[in-house]
């Protein structure tokens, strides 16, 4: 695996620095290996960790999850609609699942009614669209690996009771 990736996987927030230090490669090569990586549609780019539970925060946005039933396409399954959902732009997120429905779109929005605008108007028309079922995020506990909003001790086990 290329040692870049395999960094950029498995690491926290590295510098170009930092990963040539812990991959053994020239902080020149690193870069080398990400505009290699960026070109090939492999690392498409940095994403911040935000707490969003924050009343700052909070403010800017409201985030939802929408699930999705569809009519699959003859041909194409349901690929071409999930990519043109994928398009809107309060799509954050969206994935083929297995189970009661098809899609699970993740969506942002400045308020409620944004969001539920963009659902009733422009998701729920489309032409394949069955049903969709929104549920609004309240409040995140832990987002893609960080634990938000407690002072637990990360080393901390939980504890078992028999």
């Amino acid at each position: 695996m290329n040692p870049v990736l395999k960094l950029l996987l498995e690491g926290e927030c590295l510098s170009t620095e930092q990963m040539a230090r812990v991959s053994g490669l020239s902080a020149d090569a690193v870069n080398s290996h990400l505009e290699q990586l960026k070109k090939d549609k492999v690392f498409l780019g940095w994403r911040p960790v935000l707490d969003l539970s924050r009343e700052e925060a909070a403010n800017a946005a409201v985030r939802a999850v929408i699930e999705v039933r569809l009519t699959p396409e003859r041909g194409g399954g349901f690929n071409r609609l999930a990519e043109r959902i994928g398009r809107f732009d309060e799509v954050e997120s969206c994935y083929l699942m297995s189970g009661g429905y098809d899609l699970l779109v993740f969506v942002r929005g400045a308020s409620l009614q944004k969001v539920a605008r963009f659902v009733s108007e422009k998701l729920s028309t489309l032409e394949g669209v069955l049903s969709t079922a929104t549920h609004f995020m309240l409040r995140s506990y832990k987002e893609q690996g960080f634990n938000l909003g407690g002072a637990d001790n990360p080393g901390e086990r939980l504890n078992i009771a028999p």
